[in-house]
C-alpha cells in the first residue's frame, strides 16, 4: 500500500499542479489499533505554484482523493486521502490546532519534502495551546461517550474513541506538553496497573489480533471511568489561561521560503 499511496501522490502532483510537502497516516493505523479491513486514512500537506497565490479569488484549498477529486489512475478503495494547502496548513497551525500536531507526530510518514515539516516541528512547543488542545479533545470524547456507549450494549471497539481523546487530554493535563500519537503510550503512562488496565489490555489485543469487536454488554468499570475523567477534564479546561503566542511572522517567513524552495527552478 505504502508504493501505491507514492504513487497517488505523484499524480495528484502532476494533475493539481502542487508540490507535496509531507504525507503521514492519520487515523487508526497511526494510533495502534487499526481493524482488519480499517482504511488508509492518509494526510498531506502540499503548496501551489507561486502564481496560484497571486489571485483576487479565494480558491479551494483542500483536496480530496478519491472523495472529490478524481484522479485519471485507479485509487485503492481502502485509502481515504485529504490534503491542505499550506498556508491553510500554517493558519491552523497558528492557532495549535490538534489534527495538525498529531499529523507532524505520526509514526507513519510516507512521504516528505523540502524543509518546512522541519520548520514546523521547531515551532510546536512555542505555538502549542493546552487549552485548545484539552478542549479539542474534551468535545471528541464527549460525543462520542453520548453517540456509542450510553446503551446497555455498545459496538465495544467504540471505546477506543473515547479513550483515546480523554488520555490525549489528560495527557496534556498532566505533562502540559503534545500527546503522542500512539495509544499504547498514553495507556501505559496514564492508566495504573489495576483492574481498569487489564481491561483495556484486553480489547486493545483483541482488537489489534483482528477480532471483530461487535455488540457486547457494557463494560461498565470503562464507563465509569470515562465519565468521571471528562467531569473532571471539564472543570480543569475552564481555569485554563488562554494567551497564546502570535507566530505570524514567522510563518509568513516559512511560507515564502517553502514558496521559492519548491518552484526555484
Amino acid at each position: 500500500m505504502e508504493k501505491h499511496i507514492r504513487k497517488v501522490i505523484e499524480q495528484a502532483e502532476k494533475e493539481f499542479d502542487i508540490k507535496v510537502l509531507y504525507a503521514c497516516e492519520s487515523g487508526s493505523r497511526a494510533w495502534g489499533f487499526p481493524s482488519k479491513d480499517s482504511d488508509y486514512d492518509v494526510r498531506f500537506i502540499y503548496i501551489h505554484q507561486p502564481n496560484w497565490y497571486l489571485s483576487i479569488d479565494r480558491r479551494r484549498d483542500v483536496i480530496e482523493i478519491p472523495n472529490h477529486d478524481v484522479l485519471s489512475i485507479p485509487v485503492d478503495p481502502l485509502l481515504d486521502m485529504s490534503g491542505w494547502e499550506l498556508t491553510k496548513a500554517l493558519k491552523l497551525f497558528r492557532k495549535s490546532n490538534p489534527p495538525l500536531l498529531e499529523w507532524l507526530r505520526s509514526n507513519m510518514i510516507y512521504y516528505q519534502r523540502f524543509s518546512a515539516i522541519e520548520k514546523m516541528r521547531k515551532l510546536e512547543k512555542e505555538i502549542f495551546s493546552p487549552t485548545s488542545t484539552i478542549y479539542h479533545y474534551l468535545n471528541m470524547a464527549k460525543g462520542n461517550f453520548r453517540e456509542y456507549l450510553q446503551g446497555d450494549t455498545v459496538r465495544i471497539k467504540k471505546y477506543f474513541y473515547v479513550l483515546r481523546p480523554v488520555l490525549a487530554a489528560k495527557w496534556v493535563q498532566t505533562s502540559q506538553t503534545i500527546p503522542p500519537m500512539e495509544f499504547d503510550t498514553l495507556v501505559q503512562k496514564l492508566i495504573p496497573n489495576g483492574v481498569l488496565r487489564i481491561k483495556i489490555d484486553t480489547l486493545l489485543e483483541r482488537k489489534k489480533s483482528g477480532e471483530e469487536l461487535t455488540l457486547e454488554p457494557r463494560i461498565n468499570l470503562i464507563n465509569e471511568f470515562l465519565e468521571k475523567e471528562i467531569n473532571q477534564l471539564e472543570i480543569f479546561a475552564k481555569g485554563l489561561a488562554k494567551k497564546q503566542m502570535d507566530p505570524t511572522e514567522q510563518l509568513d517567513q516559512l511560507f515564502r521560503h517553502t514558496l521559492n524552495e519548491a518552484w526555484d527552478d
